[in-house]
């Protein structure tokens, strides 16, 4: 159903449909803004990095200004290399590093100090305390998610507490907090001059703030991690016309916002239950589409909300985070000297035929989905004098496949669905072997689509859905196209052998940090 159907709206863009759809993918390290076209081809993409910030131990921050200078620059350069105008642009949507925490000044526009980012742990000791009454699941009924330092509520509580003038200001409402998207549309909509402070379900789902039944804000999770209503955005869908832009592209509909890794399952076109995405980086993260009913996990994943269309009932995934998995290659790289450059890791690993006996748990600072062992430390099992810098490679790329395992075997017992096949995006989906490991230890085939800009793909089909650019998410799966997959080849045997072997290797990280 189109959401001109399912809002009972005519689509405001007759089927010609000339024009493009801007997308501003602002993640942790860079903003990229990309032009699509009516045929979901890129055409355009500009791109610039912003500083990261550690002031303290596990501190990690960001200048959401800085932020913001990027985007007023980056929009008009990638129109301008597709010789666009503003009002060639059908509409605007963004994706956003999920969980930066940011607050600023409703008045001046300003932020009152540096968003603190995704990967900052400074709420460790706030989440103790409230996990020892009643346990890090006390609000996992609610929001599908545990007491930790990842999500957005706790960083928020925890920036009101440590400045009470803050507090009270927030309190008044002279202040707003939002996820990066909600910074960004606000600004685009005018800021304090009738900026619209909106976030969309998929952020709102990552705050431990919004209850996924009736997807809006809770007044007992509020109350319980001590956050005012004022300060907050208002729930809306993930695709829908949020407002027109009044500054860097004037007049354009700022019309879809999402997660960074929801907008990457939109962009794989993953719509049905059942179909999933992993999306290859730093870390590694796997979502599955749940469908309409909200799947609860008991095997370490997350519950959160994959996307909402307009006024349609919202699509739930269970998610599996892993820390290290591009990380891994580049400690091999910059920590051990075994290869000089990141795609070297793959010809190292074709120097041998397996690995030797030799397996590599990257649990570098503890093990995410399905274990949450903070105290787990990275370990090398199997050495003997027979291993060679060739099997290390080949160890680095089966602990990425074999924790990929890990997540969809999670995701396959919370959600009584089979994976029958895994959609790939990432920096990581260009090493072949890599992906055909994949394959082999999940016996499903591993699919690459054409175009690799998933999350930005994603953010910008949203977009077109909520203004008619496209019909319906049927002509949103004829334009995903299949540039490569991999077919599992491994004997059942082997397979099996190798899992007990890796699952013994991932037994032997517990425990080892005691406080």
């Amino acid at each position: 159903m189109s959401l001109a159907a399912a809002t009972g709206r005519r689509a405001t863009r007759a089927p010609g449909r000339d024009g493009f759809v801007v997308a501003v993918d602002q993640g942790t390290t860079s903003t990229r803004c990309i032009l699509f076209d009516h045929d979901g081809r890129l055409v355009a993409v500009a791109q610039r990095e912003h500083r990261q910030h550690y002031p303290r131990p596990g501190w990690v921050e960001h200048d959401a200004a800085e932020i913001w200078r990027n985007v007023e620059r980056l929009v008009p350069a990638a129109m301008a290399q597709a010789g666009a105008r503003p009002e060639d642009v059908v509409a605007v949507g963004i994706a956003n590093q999920r969980e930066t925490t940011l607050l600023w000044d409703r008045r001046t526009g300003e932020p009152v100090g540096r968003a603190v980012v995704w990967q900052d742990t400074r709420t460790s000791d706030l989440v103790e305390e409230l996990a020892a009454d009643g346990g890090a699941e006390r609000f996992a009924e609610r929001c599908g998610l545990p007491l930790a330092t990842y999500f957005a509520g706790p960083r928020l509580r925890w920036l009101l507490d440590a400045d009470p003038a803050l507090r009270e200001r927030a309190e008044r409402g002279e202040v707003l907090f939002g996820t990066i998207e909600s910074w960004l549309v606000w600004k685009l909509t005018g800021g304090p001059d009738g900026g619209v402070h909106v976030t969309d379900v998929t952020n709102a789902s990552r705050t431990m703030l919004m209850d996924l039944r009736t997807l809006d804000w809770d007044p007992q999770l509020l109350d319980a991690l001590g956050v005012p209503a004022a300060v907050l955005p208002r729930i809306r869908s993930s695709a829908e016309v949020y407002g027109r832009a009044r500054t860097v592209v004037p007049g354009a509909r700022i019309a879809a916002a999402l997660g960074d890794q929801q907008a990457a399952l939109f962009g794989q076109t993953c719509f049905d239950p059942g179909e999933a995405k992993c999306t290859y980086g730093t870390g590694s993260f796997l979502l599955m589409n749940t469908g309409r009913e909200i799947t609860r996990s008991s095997h370490g994943l997350l519950t959160t909300v994959a996307h909402r269309i307009g006024d349609e009932p919202a699509s739930y995934a269970l998610e599996g985070s892993i820390a290290v998995t591009g990380s891994l290659v580049q400690w091999l790289r910059d920590n051990l000297g075994l290869i000089s450059s990141a795609p070297e890791v793959e010809t190292l690993a074709r120097t041998v035929q397996d690995n030797g006996g030799c397996y590599f748990v990257p649990a570098f600072s503890g093990l995410y989905a399905p274990h949450w062992r903070s105290e787990a430390r990275g370990v090398i099992v199997g050495l003997t004098s027979y291993i060679t810098k060739g099997h290390l490679a080949r160890a680095v790329l089966e602990a990425t496949a074999w924790q990929t395992r890990e997540v969809v075997e999670a995701i396959e017992a919370d959600a009584d669905l089979r994976l029958s096949s895994l959609r790939v995006d990432g920096g990581m989906t260009s090493n072949n072997l890599l992906m055909q490991t994949v394959a082999d230890v999940l016996d499903a085939p591993v699919v690459r689509p054409m175009v690799s800009e998933t999350v930005s793909l994603g953010a910008a089909y949203a977009a077109g859905l909520a203004v008619g650019f496209w019909d319906d998410l049927d002509s949103l799966r004829r334009r995903w196209h299949r540039a490569a997959q991999w077919s599992p080849h491994m004997a059942p045997g082997r397979r099996q052998v190798e899992w007990e072997n890796w699952q013994e290797a991932v037994r032997r990280t517990f425990g080892w940090i005691r406080h």
